[in-house]
């Protein structure tokens, strides 16, 4: 099973954003983002494995990757199960 998703940055955060990468600290708005991506493609993985009929999804893993500038990819993939 797998799921994703590609989100972009706000350009109007990303003013801040970048001053803060100058100090140091979390960049929460880019958390956020994150969160929110691997939030979706975890939700567009259980629904593939519920369509096939699967109980659950084991071994899951995420992997993020930029594809572009200013816009980042969450994919996730597991292993359907069903039990008998």
């Amino acid at each position: 099973m797998k799921g994703s998703t590609i989100q972009s940055k706000n350009f109007e955060k990303d003013i801040g954003q970048g001053f803060k990468s100058l100090v140091g600290g979390e960049l929460k708005s880019y958390t956020k983002i994150m969160n929110e991506a691997r939030d979706l493609a975890t939700e567009r993985m259980v629904e593939e494995a519920e369509e096939l009929g699967a109980d659950a999804v084991i071994n899951v893993r995420y992997s993020p990757s930029a594809v572009m500038q200013g816009a980042a990819e969450i994919i996730v993939y597991g292993t359907a199960v069903k039990f008998l």
